[in-house]
């Protein structure tokens, strides 16, 4: 019997671990990232997702504005990487809790972008300084929309 309590006991706390994970947001996310071999920064923003539990394939390649085109990134939405994650894109130097809302919430759009490479978001940091930014979602009839503003210090 007390064998049969402890295995029920270790199961509860396995489940209850588990729940507070996913309601946290710490759940790992699998995202494929495109950029280029040249690009530092890239790599940076790769380190920001692995810090925030997601779990990154990255593809280096030479025509990452082939990957663009295919995704439906136009000019004004475009930054130096590309990544898909849960069905979605996302453009450039998105801060991961931005990744998180879109994949929570399920808008109807095709993504999500910074788009540029402005001072200060993950991947571009420079100190301590930080551009005003803003997140914009975009769908395939390339109508924008700000989801989220971050001010410049």
């Amino acid at each position: 019997m007390n064998k049969i309590i402890r295995v029920l006991f270790f199961i509860l706390i396995s489940s209850s671990v588990v729940v507070h994970a996913e309601e946290g947001g710490l759940s790992s996310l699998e995202i494929e990232v495109y950029r280029s071999p040249t690009c530092g920064c890239c790599g940076k923003w790769i380190e920001h997702l692995k810090e925030n539990n997601f779990i990154v394939k990255d593809y280096v390649t030479n025509d990452v504005k082939l990957i663009k085109d295919k995704y439906g990134v136009t000019d004004q939405m475009a930054s130096c990487h590309t990544a898909l994650v849960n069905g979605y894109v996302v453009e450039g130097h998105v801060p991961v809790a931005d990744i998180r809302a879109m994949i929570k919430n399920k808008p109807s759009v095709l993504g999500i972008s910074v788009p540029g490479m402005p001072v200060g978001t993950p991947g571009m940091d420079m100190g301590g300084r930080q551009d005003p930014y803003q997140v914009v979602s975009f769908d395939k009839d390339q109508n924008y929309k700000v989801v989220n503003s971050y001010e410049g210090n």
